[in-house]
């Protein structure tokens, strides 16, 4: 990344702003979709600066996915959060947070998921593995405080529609994917609770 002249070069800052442009490169254009040299080119940075802070063009993609999951995993549980502490509550904020994602133009679905659908090498199915069990503590956590009597099964059963709305808004409907499956989850937590 070109430094002005009298600037002193930041190395953490120079891989920040690597992988915050290109992690709308690789989201916009998949992970085999660009070369190094046009990666670079978009993102202002030489291959030799990339392979120093990066080593790879997949170690690049590694650590954009492992960012992206970082900072998707803390809004859902900042929305669940600052809903109170009903579980209802916090179940319909989470699906809000989400339809607020697939509500943004250069939504393409989930980025780890998608990633782990083109690259079948281990360390990005990891990446996408962890990023679904972050999604199934938050909402375990949900169903543990409504009471249920199974919190893992329906944790499970929430992250499906997690999943679902996700792959629906990605490649059929953008608009309605999230209340769709906020109305199921609801119904889900609701039928949980009575149970017990």
């Amino acid at each position: 990344m070109p430094v002005p002249k009298g600037s002193t070069i930041d190395p953490e800052r120079t891989r920040a702003a690597i992988l915050e442009k290109a992690t709308e490169v690789l989201y916009e254009r998949g992970l085999d979709g660009i070369g190094v040299a046009e990666l670079c080119a978009r993102v202002g940075a030489s291959k030799e600066t990339l392979y120093r802070h990066f080593g790879t063009k997949d170690g690049l993609v590694e650590a954009m996915l492992r960012e992206r999951s970082e900072r998707v995993a803390n809004r859902l549980a900042e929305a669940a959060a600052a809903a109170g502490d009903d579980p209802g509550d916090q179940l319909a904020a989470v699906f809000d947070a989400l339809q607020r994602r697939y509500d943004e133009p250069a939504f393409r679905g989930c980025p780890m998921l998608n990633a782990a659908a083109q690259h079948h090498v281990e360390a990005v199915r990891a990446i996408a593995a962890r990023h679904l069990d972050r999604y199934l503590e938050l909402l375990t956590g949900i169903a543990a405080l409504a009471g249920v009597a199974d919190p893992p099964a329906l944790g499970r059963q929430l992250l499906m529609l997690v999943q679902g709305a996700t792959v629906v808004a990605a490649h059929h409907d953008r608009a309605g994917a999230g209340a769709t499956a906020r109305e199921a989850a609801l119904t889900l937590l609701s039928a949980a609770a009575r149970q017990d």
